[in-house]
């Protein structure tokens, strides 16, 4: 580094809150649920949200490697400067995420239960005590090998009793100790550290240091050989243990999700999986209530969770996400491993760092647990298992443009600034972004191929829910359709209206949300009296695979155009269905998915309407990638658009722009919903973007068909969302 970094400047930036603070944190209660845990910590601590217009922001999650300290970007090009950079991490996600934590105890004290012998094996049971008047208590259970040893170390909490015999199978001393749901004994460490903040989840990782502490002392314990695992909850606590503790020598993180090995920059509401808002209104104790603070900027995080995974650099980590996990993001989960790797890379340590992808849902079996084991031996010089690097959606957008055959030099194309009259062939101007297509045909919907009831039952969609009834037909390039209509609809012989429903990029399951609050979307929309057609967007719900190798089959198209693809294949399908009105086919779009219909919107005459939740800025006036992402978002990224990466830094010389395809809307009706508080869409430029739709509707003498609503909220669509999209649209529709 150029100099020496202060072990606090990673929070001095925002950490006085501001004058305004108190208004800024009314409008956070405001805008989420209320929590009560969090109103009584309010109280009690008196505190106030951070200085966020003072905090630097970092759309991107921000590189380990290249550090903003003191408003200043470092360099860390050597292990001693991470070292150095460690402790500063250390300390900031103590401050925001997990809680302070005491030194280690000197004055363990171990009392042996009771000890026998089952099998081969021999079973001892512990109770440790440490701390202050050693008031802190540790309960652990060792299922230890005949024989001297020395046996590798291999530790998780109570609830994973079936994994220790599988680890004692296959040689290991196995450790369970009290730091789980079934059985906690850390409520004790709270008593005799009563002065320290730390949080339930972080305890639980503390706590297995505790372990380690005693197996030092038992002569058959290779404690040089040490793994700490757990699952979900237990998953987070195994991370944030290994952060701290360098003695343990192998992590496996096993569907941690969000506050685990899911950085909180790319997985929340927006993406309909579980966030900082629900994490920490529904699980209060598992971290520290001052993250909360960070629901909807969670760009202003000071620190995320790749942070986490890469303390634990250079010693082995494996990072255990199953693709149809709704505690879980595979995107997200891919880029929080990418976010990481830098720093195994400064180690020379690249295959020390892995994930292994389960298809599957939140579950794990034996030979899960066999591969967990693998892992181990593999560090531990017992066994050579291979775990190739693999990734489920594209991410290298250099090697991307490197095969591509670009036709065009975006230096060369003329300039637009933000203003201009909307271009004429809006819809031209999109194919030289979105690539070249592929052949097409028009089909029509079948019923081969059809999801089996265990599949939609695994994507969180058993039942069409109530009053509702269910449609599922085969469509398009072999994508299955779901409409969701009231019941009767179907044998009546009467048409209704119906929405075409694009949602954001949910890769556990697809337009159903994972985690949520409220009723589904689609439920809604039906209930109200729509058809509504669904299906899982490339690269999630039953279509992860689809993704990965997408730009080796396809360099010259895009992601987005297979999307666009597959909404023209469904409005196509949508006319072949009989209680439909043709005539009043409206488009339903969140987040990504508002950004899939802006761009159909140019392309395909036949929808009546749009209704756009969440809808992105315009690419000339999205120019700060720090805060929202700037059109680096979309092309390298999610690798949606890839050529309009080109243009990063030259946003004025993007041959069209999403405000002049919904200016081209005009008159046709156009309801957008833009939350005060998305940060993916400021509010002064989204302001700026409607504004210039407007202007076009007026031209149109139709500006009574554009509705613009601003709730205060954050960028969400729970059930409150929801119903001001329909308030606004029924009148337009003429329900």
């Amino acid at each position: 580094m150029t100099r020496m970094i202060c072990l606090m400047g990673l929070l001095s930036s925002g950490f006085i809150a501001s004058g305004d603070a108190a208004q800024t944190l009314d409008a956070l209660l405001a805008m989420t649920p209320a929590s009560q845990e969090f109103s009584e910590w309010l109280k009690e601590s008196g505190e106030l949200p951070p200085d966020f217009d003072a905090m630097p922001s970092y759309a991107p999650q921000p590189c380990p490697l290249a550090p903003m300290i003191d408003g200043e970007r470092q360099t860390i090009d050597t292990v001693a400067d991470w070292e150095t950079e460690r402790e500063r991490l250390i300390a900031a996600l103590q401050h925001w995420i997990i809680g302070r934590v005491p030194p280690a105890p000197d004055n363990l004290v171990a009392e042996v239960l009771n000890e026998r012998e089952e099998y081969g094996a021999r079973v001892r049971e512990v109770l440790l005590r440490f701390g202050p008047d050693l008031k802190a208590q540790l309960w652990l259970q060792m299922y230890m090998p005949r024989g001297d040893g020395p046996f590798p170390v291999f530790m998780t909490q109570d609830n994973h009793r079936g994994w220790a015999q599988i680890a004692l199978r296959r040689g290991y001393i196995a450790c369970v100790y009290a730091g789980s749901d079934s059985r906690d004994d850390t409520d004790t460490f709270v008593e005799a550290w009563p002065d320290y903040d730390w949080s339930r989840l972080m305890r639980r990782g503390w706590a297995a240091s505790r372990c380690l502490d005693y197996l030092e002392t038992v002569p058959e314990a290779n404690t040089a050989q040490s793994a700490l695992t757990g699952h979900s909850r237990n998953g987070k606590t195994s991370l944030m243990g290994a952060a701290l503790d360098e003695r343990i020598a192998v992590v496996i993180s096993s569907s941690s999700g969000v506050g685990g090995a899911v950085a909180s920059r790319y997985c929340g509401e927006h993406h309909f999986s579980e966030g900082i808002e629900h994490i920490t209104r529904r699980f209060p104790d598992w971290f520290h209530p001052r993250w909360r603070f960070f629901v909807g900027r969670e760009h202003k995080v000071p620190v995320d969770l790749h942070h986490l995974i890469a303390l634990a650099a250079p010693r082995a980590c494996l990072l255990s996400v199953a693709t149809n996990d709704n505690v879980e993001n595979t995107w997200a989960a891919q880029h929080t491993y990418l976010g990481a790797k830098p720093v195994y890379e400064l180690y020379d340590a690249a295959d020390n760092l892995r994930i292994l992808w389960r298809s599957s849902t939140h579950e794990t079996w034996p030979i899960i647990i066999e591969q967990y084991l693998d892992w181990c031996d593999k560090h531990f010089g017992r066994g050579d298992f291979a775990f190739p690097e693999t990734f489920v959606y594209p991410w290298d957008w250099d090697g991307w443009r490197a095969r591509a055959d670009i036709p065009f030099t975006a230096e060369a194309l003329p300039e637009r600034p933000f203003g201009m009259a909307p271009a004429a062939g809006v819809a031209d101007a999109m194919a030289t972004l979105i690539g070249d297509p592929p052949p097409w045909a028009t089909v029509q919907n079948m019923t081969y191929g059809r999801m089996r009831d265990h599949t939609m039952t695994q994507l969180g969609r058993g039942s069409a829910g109530s009053r509702l009834e269910r449609d599922e037909i085969v469509f398009g390039e072999y994508v299955n359709g779901d409409v969701y209509v009231p019941e009767g609809i179907m044998e009546n012989g009467k048409t209704v209206p119906a929405i075409l429903y694009l949602p954001p990029l949910c890769t556990p399951f697809g337009y159903n949300a994972a985690y949520r609050r409220g009723e589904q979307a689609y439920r809604t929309m039906a209930r109200a009296g729509f058809a509504v057609f669904c299906f899982d967007p490339i690269g999630t719900g039953r279509r992860v695979d689809e993704a990965a190798l997408f730009y080796d089959r396809h360099p010259d198209w895009s992601l987005l155009g297979k999307m666009l693809r597959d909404a023209q294949d469904a409005l196509d399908a949508m006319a072949q269905l009989s209680y439909v009105d043709q005539n009043r086919i409206w488009v339903v779009g969140y987040e990504m998915g508002a950004f899939v219909a802006m761009h159909l919107a140019a392309l395909d005459a036949r929808p009546a309407g749009y209704g756009l939740v969440c809808p992105p800025l315009p690419f000339r006036l999205d120019t700060d990638e720090h805060e929202t992402g700037g059109v680096m978002r979309w092309a390298h990224e999610m690798m949606l658009l890839p050529r309009l990466g080109l243009f990063a830094g030259m946003e004025t010389r993007i041959p069209y722009d999403l405000d002049e395809a919904l200016a081209a809307l005009a008159p046709k009706p156009l309801v957008l919903v833009t939350p005060t508080h998305d940060r993916f869409a400021p509010s002064e430029k989204m302001d700026e973007a409607v504004a210039a739709i407007q202007r076009q509707y007026a031209a149109e003498n139709a500006e009574s068909k554009l509705v613009r609503v601003t709730p205060q909220k954050y960028n969400h669509f729970d059930g409150s969302m929801q119903t001001v999209l329909l308030d606004a649209m029924l009148p337009l529709i003429g329900q």
